[in-house]
């Protein structure tokens, strides 16, 4: 019997006082409150997909006079692009129509920022710094010769400035964000046209707009946290416009015919760029 009440004993000492003592041990304190308050910084890397536009084409200026909309036609009046326009580069196997999809990029940058928190909300900003691989936007048109024409932007590099508001559960902070973005595009001119000549008539380099997005922080060290977020970019692309002057073409080309023999400006129909990203990272807190 004693040694029956000796180990009822034990059992109650273990689940009244030991269980509890080595659940507050091992188990996640979910009522912790990290602070949020004060500087940091990080890095992060990201998948980025441009902006997918199937209706986009080209337009033509055949008068020179700055409007981008007017026909280019052939000697004998009929639409010179009958064959239409795609979103993306030009798939050589299928002349007058078809275009290869703009691939998958990816991205990676610095970050620092500075957050204030009051009670569970944490309000703050972020500037940030990223490169850019593979983020591209084209389009091309066909022209009855039979002839492409791509246009391609490429997003190299961008910097940010967005104010970010949360909200702290735990170890985790809820976070939406939003602010201006500014980059650097390069334009390329691809043809397969080689009676032409193609001259760039503008190629200005600088685009600007804004960042919103949304994602997850999550403390795993009081100076250590991981994130996980969603941002779309969306620039004012430069305008690049290129000039097709006769080259050898014959004097009935559709680009240079009376009455206006000095050529014809071209440009893409979309001016803006954007972009999706889904980013992981790591920040420091001091």
């Amino acid at each position: 019997m004693i040694k029956i009440i000796s180990g009822a004993a034990t059992v109650l000492l273990l689940t009244g006082v030991a269980a509890p003592a080595l659940a507050q041990n091992w188990m996640p304190n979910w009522d912790a409150r990290p602070e949020w308050s004060g500087p940091y910084i990080g890095v992060y890397g990201s998948a980025t997909k441009a902006n997918d536009q199937d209706d986009e084409r080209l337009r033509f200026d055949r008068n020179l006079d700055g409007n981008f909309g007017d026909p280019v036609v052939t000697a004998a009046g009929a639409d010179a692009f009958s064959p239409g326009s795609c979103g993306g580069s030009a798939n050589t196997g299928a002349i007058g129509g078809g275009c290869d999809d703009d691939a998958d990029g990816s991205e990676g940058g610095v970050r620092a920022g500075w957050d204030f928190q009051f009670g569970s909300f944490v309000v703050g900003a972020v500037a940030e710094y990223s490169g850019f691989a593979g983020a591209e936007d084209s389009v091309t048109s066909y022209s009855t010769t039979p002839a492409s024409y791509t246009f391609e932007r490429k997003l190299e590099n961008l910097a940010a400035l967005r104010a970010r508001i949360g909200y702290a559960y735990g170890p985790a902070l809820l976070y939406g964000t939003a602010g201006a973005a500014s980059g650097e595009m390069s334009n390329q001119f691809y043809s397969s046209n080689t009676q032409n000549s193609f001259t760039a008539t503008t190629d200005d380099d600088q685009a600007d707009g804004y960042q919103a997005g949304g994602g997850v922080e999550y403390m795993l060290a009081p100076n250590f946290s991981v994130t996980g977020e969603y941002l779309y970019t969306s620039l004012e692309a430069p305008e690049f416009d290129v000039r097709v002057g006769r080259g050898v073409a014959i004097a009935t080309n559709p680009f240079v015919l009376t009455p206006n023999t000095t050529g014809t400006d071209m440009r893409r129909s979309n001016g803006r760029f954007g972009l999706h990203a889904v980013r992981i990272g790591m920040n420091y807190r001091f």
